[in-house]
């Protein structure tokens, strides 16, 4: 047999070869096809309340509807420039925090009213503002259970005398908002012993107990407020507007999947503040995973 008869064999085998490992590689890569994707994206705002809430409405759309739906985390107003890019379909949003932060529209006290002008404002923008999951969560200013026995504090306008002794301390976006400090601080006349600070979230509370400062802005469903027995001082100037949870959704969603707004619907009022709090505790205090507190509510709810 001939060298060129021999390397021309050899030149084949090596051809056959590269094919069949080329076929082989293939299929081990990701498939591209639609099959098996998921029909619907909810957000989170990136917090462990709105993880419960994310989780929420997806396990109550994936059992009422039989649609899949795929979970994704993002932050703050995120949350809202992706629903209209139509990077997700769904997120739970604050009234007063889309009504002041993202429409920049001046301050409103009547729930009712925010709510209207929010649906109008939102489809514009081809978005559908879902009925009240039935609580709001609010800025919750934030003192020692003995302060204010010591002070007899409950409002706002009460604990204004003592705040020049005070040291507050406040998440960056607090201080920045339209909503914040200082609007705040000028319909109470709140002054410090010295600037505010910023703090990160996570720690605000423990400051406050370990007596690093002595007045600061959480959130009204947060669990550690109970847990910690601390005590919510009320705005009773009303400064706040209404900050309830409404999920947002997509039109064209709606339009492809026309059992959602039945489902979601089914939502309407059936969240109490307090059962937000226990919510939250139970993730954040006793360590429980989302989905199952999620799961154990709905079932109480017997929606499972």
């Amino acid at each position: 047999m001939s060298r060129l008869t021999l390397t021309m064999k050899h030149f084949l085998s090596l051809f056959l070869l590269s094919i069949a490992l080329v076929v082989v590689l293939g299929s081990c890569q990701p498939q591209t096809s639609t099959i098996g994707r998921s029909n619907l994206v909810i957000a989170s705002k990136g917090f462990t309340e709105q993880d419960i809430l994310q989780e929420l409405l997806a396990q109550h759309i994936e059992h009422q509807t039989n649609l899949t739906v795929d979970r994704r985390r993002l932050v703050g107003f995120v949350s809202h420039k992706a629903l209209l890019s139509g990077d997700i379909d769904a997120y739970v949003e604050y009234t007063g925090t889309a009504y002041t932060g993202i429409f920049k529209q001046p301050a409103i006290a009547d729930p009712q009213e925010v709510y209207q002008r929010l649906q109008s404002l939102y489809a514009k923008q081809a978005i559908a503002v879902m009925p009240s999951l039935g609580f709001e969560n609010t800025f919750a200013m934030v003192i020692r259970s003995q302060d204010a026995q010591k002070y007899q504090i409950k409002t706002l306008t009460q604990a204004a005398q003592y705040t020049p002794q005070w040291r507050a301390g406040f998440g960056y976006e607090f201080l920045e908002r339209e909503d914040g400090f200082q609007g705040l601080a000028k319909t109470y006349n709140l002054q410090f012993s010295q600037q505010p600070q910023i703090m990160d979230l996570g720690l605000i509370y423990r400051a406050l107990v370990q007596n690093q400062v002595d007045f600061i802005a959480g959130n009204s469903t947060d669990g550690q407020i109970s847990r910690l027995g601390l005590v919510i001082l009320r705005d009773d100037r009303f400064y706040f507007p209404p900050y309830e949870a409404v999920p947002l959704i997509r039109q064209a969603t709606l339009q492809k999947y026309p059992k959602l707004q039945a489902a979601i619907a089914q939502l309407r009022g059936l969240i109490s503040a307090d059962e937000m709090r226990q919510m939250n505790y139970l993730v954040e205090g006793e360590l429980q995973d989302v989905k199952v507190v999620v799961k154990n509510f709905l079932q109480s709810k017997h929606l499972l």
